[in-house]
């Protein structure tokens, strides 16, 4: 199983997530109810990818919390596979679902060329 794939199934049972893979990329749908593009903040770094999401709640005055269970906050920091390029990741939202599409590095790279050092 993908490092990838573990973490995941270590987020909060609040937040539902799908890992789905295509021949060039990496997409993880997740479900984050009342999370706007202005309130989360995603970016990779140091090889894994950070995503730190703020919901919005509205409570009605006269009402108050007898049981609280959907946390204001998600802060998740996920490996990245090996084979993702984290530069290039984009990401979308569209009423609580956040798409992060993480391509996956050109498989063919580039040569390095090899200097001979005995010649």
């Amino acid at each position: 199983m993908s490092p990838l794939r573990d973490a995941l199934q270590e987020l909060p049972d609040a937040v539902f997530a799908d890992l789905l893979e295509s021949d060039d990329a990496y997409l993880l749908v997740l479900d984050v109810p009342g999370v706007t593009a202005e309130t989360a903040d995603i970016r990779t770094e140091g090889g894994r990818l950070v995503v730190e999401a703020r919901r919005g709640k509205s409570v009605p005055p006269e009402f108050q919390y007898l049981r609280e269970d959907r946390p204001l906050f998600l802060d998740a920091e996920l490996p990245l596979p090996r084979e993702a390029d984290g530069s290039a990741a984009s990401a979308e939202i569209d009423r609580g679902v956040l798409e992060i599409r993480l391509p996956k590095a050109d498989a063919d790279g580039e040569p390095i060329p090899i200097d001979d050092a005995s010649a």
